[in-house]
């Protein structure tokens, strides 16, 4: 065994004075759920950014943009 082996296992390992016992019951992932369902970040590019000073500036800017395009077309006859 090498020793960069040797020191990954020593680290890995966990102190004598912690009870294993008292340690049961634990779910992995118990919160995923949650935190994914409130979490949607969006990073926005800084040019971007220097227009909108909070979040409700931006909200209130897309759903307009949502409303626009929704609309249907209208179209003029050419002359």
């Amino acid at each position: 065994m090498n020793k960069k082996t040797e020191k990954r296992k020593k680290r890995d390992e966990l102190h004598k004075e912690y009870d294993l016992s008292t340690l049961k019951g634990g779910v992995r992932g118990k919160y995923t759920a949650q935190y994914s369902a409130g979490t949607n970040l969006v990073l926005l590019s800084p040019d971007v950014a220097r227009h909108f000073p909070d979040d409700r500036s931006v909200n209130a800017a897309l759903r307009r943009l949502i409303r626009v395009a929704k609309r249907p077309i209208r179209r003029t006859p050419r002359t």
